[in-house]
């Protein structure tokens, strides 16, 4: 009985750190994503391609501000997050944090742009992601 335990949670294990490395193993991007990325961001310098499910996710740096993008393999743009200083949120995303996370650091925040031309905010609070609109409405 405890070698079928320590064998199930060694599965375990190996699974989860299996996941992980998966996650962030860098992949290189086919010629249609690589060149779709070139051409909506010229001058973006440390380029790093991973999966992001079916997709492709392209963290990078570009005019003093990290970045990320989303890309389908055939190089369709989906969307592009910005880091932004906490205190550029909506006020309104502001005050709902300040309701809701009293006391809370918020580490993160960011700016999405998706390819309907929508534009979300994103602060990160402890290990999680909240989402508001453009106006910092709470989405979820």
């Amino acid at each position: 009985m405890k070698r079928q335990i320590v064998m199930i949670l060694a599965a375990m294990a190996f699974t989860q750190a299996n996941a992980q490395q998966k996650k962030e193993t860098p992949v290189t991007p086919g010629n249609e994503a690589k060149a779709a990325f070139n051409q909506k961001f010229p001058g973006a310098t440390k380029a790093r391609w991973e999966k992001e499910g079916a997709d492709l996710e392209v963290n990078f740096e570009m005019n003093g501000h990290e970045m990320s993008a989303v890309f389908s393999p055939k190089g369709q743009w989906q969307e592009t997050e910005t880091e932004i200083p906490v205190k550029a949120l909506p006020a309104n995303a502001s005050r709902y944090l300040q309701e809701h996370f009293a006391g809370q650091k918020v580490s993160e925040a960011a700016r999405i742009e998706k390819a309907d031309g929508s534009v979300r905010y994103e602060a990160e609070v402890g290990k999680k992601d909240i989402l508001f609109d453009a106006s910092g409405k709470w989405l979820k």
